[in-house]
């Protein structure tokens, strides 16, 4: 039996390093920035622009810890129509969205009867997100999920893997299709639970949202979202044509930024319960 030769030994170790270095390297990295620091204690929060949530119909917010029931809405309509994920409103008898500055806006609720979706209804709001549920999908195409996970901002990305069925426990058992998307980045220094992501937007590469981001399985880090089977139904007569996209199209290098932006206008809210 011959052995390898020395060199030959070296030759091969030489070779397998470099495999093992081309795998590695190719292991996609998507995370975003850290989220902005919060307010300056001494100076308070930045002044921003004038929105329809003036005083006149704003409430004061307490200051309210995280909690499972906390999450994330956008918006459809300019004249006050949210989205949010039917389980963070079901069984909250007064919902508000935050709107900065220890203030909330009360919003009342109808809840699809077939989805995890639920509509909230404000006085006013800020520019809509454009929704398209006729927009083709690919496997593997990009998400972006801009919200606020654990009760801050913080956004993640993700990678379309395809078509599942939700099956929901509980008072509401029932099975919902589902589209499943593989995390791929997320918010720097995000560790742990998307809890509070519940209700925020996947938006496309173009900034349309595409689905209704509803659960999450951190042990195989996928997230679920809507389908447009479901999602369709639940926004007919309130989605405004013609709504204007993002600036610019979204990409793993800037989602960051984009997700900051949709805060900043209030175009993304956090959802609050202030009475249970």
């Amino acid at each position: 039996m011959n052995l390898p030769r020395p060199a030959d030994l070296l030759l091969y170790a030489g070779v397998g390093a470099l495999l093992v270095f081309a795998s590695l390297a190719q292991r996609e990295n998507a995370d975003a920035p850290p989220a902005p620091p919060p307010p300056d204690a001494i100076e308070g929060a930045l002044l921003g622009p004038i929105t329809p949530f003036d005083p006149a119909v704003t409430v004061i917010a307490p200051d309210i810890p995280f909690q499972p029931a906390s999450g994330t809405a956008f918006s459809i309509a300019g004249e006050g129509r949210w989205l949010t994920a039917k389980h963070v409103v079901e069984g909250c008898r007064r919902p508000a969205l935050v709107v900065g500055g220890g203030r909330a806006v009360s919003a009342d609720v109808r809840l699809s009867p077939r989805a995890d979706i639920a509509l909230l209804i404000t006085a006013g709001g800020p520019p809509a997100l454009p929704v398209t549920t006729v927009a083709p999908l690919h496997v593997g195409q990009r998400g972006f999920h801009p919200g606020f996970p654990q009760g801050t901002p913080g956004e993640v990305a993700s990678r379309l893997l395809g078509r599942e069925v939700l099956h929901v426990q509980g008072r509401g058992r029932h099975d919902e299709p589902v589209l499943a998307w593989a995390e791929v980045g997320r918010t720097e220094g995000l560790d742990g639970t998307l809890a509070g992501l519940s209700g925020a937007p996947v938006m496309d590469r173009r900034g349309r949202v595409v689905g209704v981001t509803i659960a999450e399985a951190p042990r195989r880090g996928r997230v679920y979202t809507t389908a447009p089977d479901t999602l369709g139904p639940a926004i007919r007569g309130e989605q405004r044509p013609d709504e204007p996209l993002t600036s610019e199209p979204v990409t793993t290098e800037n989602y960051g930024r984009v997700a900051d932006d949709l805060r900043r206008d209030l175009r993304v809210a956090q959802v609050v319960c202030l009475s249970a």
